[in-house]
Order: structure tokens, then sequence, then C-alpha cells
């Protein structure tokens, strides 16, 4: 049998070290791998329980710590625009696609699904053999965008004194979440320094830099208009309904540029879907790769 599960490396487009877990079904695989792209400011771990099921369901599913991010690679010269990130995508999703003999299914959230979208325009059509997009679409309601960046940023040189003054200041964020069982997944999403302070495992140059995620503006956007008009292969868009960055005027404008697409929005849940609802977002992309095999 082969290891459930176990570290990967990855290397970026500019040889930037990318580390990852692998997935592994407990018997035979079948259908494309899956590569589970986390948000802005998150590690691979936010993927844990969907990584799982989609192993559970036969896919091998690889986690990543995208550049700059968790174990990942901090880059010298803290190259963090959305075209880094895609470039990166492209490349990781050409490993697993040569490791495999199919290309993967890219399941991207937030930023990772803007990796996803734009890798599927630069990597070409036999890129990708699926793309679930999480709360994103090439429209961006720029007030969500000011909040989720305004509360990374608070804290990011500061940062906390123990894992509860952290968890307390992510409560006060998102007060709809019920309070987590443990801290150990937090800790996952920290790291702490030599002076004994627990500060976000990230890149600070990822939104305070010379090249950030915010590079680029309105280039961005007609970037990722064009890839989403560009997008053949299947696609699924899954939104929550309470989404503080996808309107659904948004979400309108994107099925009217991929009229093909599937679409869930999904009640209860934020911007942060896989989180707030994890069994429904689990069942959704389950769904989806049924389709992708016929077996739905």
């Amino acid at each position: 049998m082969k290891d459930l599960k176990g570290p990967v490396i990855f290397h970026g487009h500019s040889g930037n070290r990318i580390v990852g877990d692998r997935h592994e079904p407990r018997v035979g695989r079948h259908g494309n791998p899956v590569l589970l792209l986390h948000g802005g400011g998150q590690t691979r771990h936010a993927w844990g329980g969907a990584a799982r099921r989609i192993a559970d369901s036969g896919h091998a599913a690889f986690t990543v710590d995208q550049r700059g991010h968790g174990d990942s690679a901090w880059v010298d010269d803290m190259a963090y625009a959305s075209d880094d990130y895609a470039a990166d995508a492209v490349a990781v999703c050409r490993e697993i696609g040569s490791e495999a003999g199919q290309p993967p299914v890219l399941v991207g959230a937030s930023l990772g699904g803007i990796s996803g979208m734009l890798a599927a325009d630069l990597g070409g059509p036999d890129l990708l053999a699926g793309l679930v997009l999480v709360d994103i679409t090439p429209h961006m309601d720029a007030e969500g965008v000011s909040k989720i960046q305004g509360f990374m940023a608070e804290r990011m040189r500061e940062g906390f004194a123990t894992l509860e003054e952290a968890a307390g200041a992510i409560a006060a964020y998102l007060p709809n979440r019920p309070p987590p069982r443990s801290l150990e997944g937090l800790a996952k999403n920290l790291r702490q320094g030599a002076d004994g302070r627990y500060r976000w495992h990230w890149d600070p140059a990822f939104i305070d830099g010379p090249r950030t995620i915010n590079t680029g503006g309105g280039t961005v956007q007609q970037n990722l208009i064009r890839a989403a008009r560009g997008l053949t292969i299947p696609v699924l868009l899954v939104r929550g309904q309470q989404s503080e960055l996808v309107t659904e005027e948004a979400v309108q404008a994107f099925r009217e540029m991929v009229p093909h697409a599937d679409f869930v929005d999904v009640s209860g849940a934020g911007h942060m879907v896989a989180g707030d609802r994890n069994d429904v977002f689990n069942d959704a992309v389950l769904g989806f790769l049924d389709r992708l095999e016929g077996r739905a």
C-alpha cells in the first residue's frame, strides 16, 4: 500500500521551493489527481479535511504552500504578484501531470483561484482537467478586498504574545464562526519567532513589498477576464452566500463569461467557504469530480 500522506517538494517557475503534502487513496487511484491551492495568508493545512475526503474518493490529492506562505520559500526578489503565483501553479501542475500521466483538477480558493484561472490561460488547454474556483471571480469587491488585507496587515509585524491572543483576533474578525475546539490548527498558520511572539506564516512582502499581490491592479482584472472567457475545461464556481468578496452581480458576470460553468451557492458561508461549511463544500467538489469521470 502506498503512503496515505507524505511530504513532497515542488519547484516554482523561478526555482523556488514549494512544499506540499500528498494524500493517497487507501485503495487504487482513479480519475485525475487534484491540486488544492489555498487563499492569501493561509497555508496548505487549510485543506486538511477536503484533501482527506478527495483521497478517500479515490483521487490523489496534493496540497501545497504557495510561494512565501507556510513552509515554502520566501523568494529573494520578493515577487508576489498574481503572475508569479500563476507561473508557479503552471510549474506545479506540470510536475503532477507528468507523474500521474494525466492533468490535475485545480481547486483554488481566493488567491489560489486567481492562480488557477491565470494558469489555465498561461499553461494552455492541456494543463488542467478541470477548475474549481472557491469564492473568487475576475470581479472582486474592492471594499471586501480592503477589509481582508487590512486584517492581514494589522498584526503582521507585531504578532501575538500567545496562540490564544491570535485566536481572539480571528474571532473578532469572524464573529459568526464557531471557535475552534483546539488551537492545533491555528498553530500551523503561525510561526514563533526568536522573541517568542507568534506571527502569520507568510512573508510580509506579500502585501507590503516591491511586487505585491496588488501589483497590476486593473491589468490583472483584464487578464482574469480574458482567462475566464478562454476556459473550455469543466469549471465549478463555489461561492459563500455571505461572501465579502464575490457579489451576486460578480457571479452573474462570471456565468456569462463561462456559460458552461457549474455553480454552487453555499448558505451560511462567507469568503472562507471551506472553513465555514466544510461538509457542503466537500460534497460540491466531490460531485464535480464524479461528473468529470462520468460517475454522476
